[in-house]
């Protein structure tokens, strides 16, 4: 569905947890309202309507600087970030299929779906634990910074890169 990077007024992304894109439709209107300049182009990618004919960007930066979001959004993404894709019982390291999400406190017992009371779990740990409360996670389940989740983000692999050109842009330091 993304397939235009969006970077920022200083050369950044304006995101990275997510990554900021957005579809070829909606960057094609970032450049009619001249919103943006294009830094990279899809070479094969051409789009047509009734007077005129464009080629796709891959990448555009904003004319005008974005503040950042610095909130941090309650997802399973970003608890699987915050956990670094381990699971808080075993260690295991996991991947988006074999994650879960683990109520540390049961719902059954009154626990909350939250940062405080959620943790990354294997499937076999989190059917063992099932609704008990004797086993405890590695450490306790917490809200993260935006900054923390950015530098976890950083250490992983992009999988979704659309075009080659995304990697000059995204490279972690």
């Amino acid at each position: 569905m993304s397939d235009t990077l969006v970077l920022n007024a200083d050369g950044l992304p304006v995101s990275v947890v997510p990554l900021s894109a957005v579809s070829w439709k909606e960057a094609i209107l970032y450049m009619y309202h001249d919103k943006c300049d294009v830094l990279e182009w899809y070479d094969d990618w051409v789009v047509h309507s009734a007077s005129w004919e464009t080629r796709v960007p891959a990448v555009i930066m904003l004319k005008d600087y974005l503040k950042r979001q610095t909130s941090v959004r309650f997802s399973r993404q970003n608890v699987y970030l915050r956990d670094e894709y381990r699971c808080l019982y075993c260690n295991n390291h996991l991947s988006n299929k074999t994650a879960t999400m683990d109520h540390v406190l049961p719902l059954s017992l009154g626990g909350k779906t939250n940062w405080t009371n959620i943790v990354t779990a294997c499937g076999p740990c989190n059917h063992k634990k099932s609704n008990k409360t004797k086993i405890k996670p590695r450490y306790a389940p917490y809200k993260p910074s935006y900054f923390e989740l950015v530098e976890k983000r950083k250490k992983l692999p992009f999988y979704a890169i659309k075009h080659n050109s995304w990697n000059n842009w995204l490279q972690i330091e």
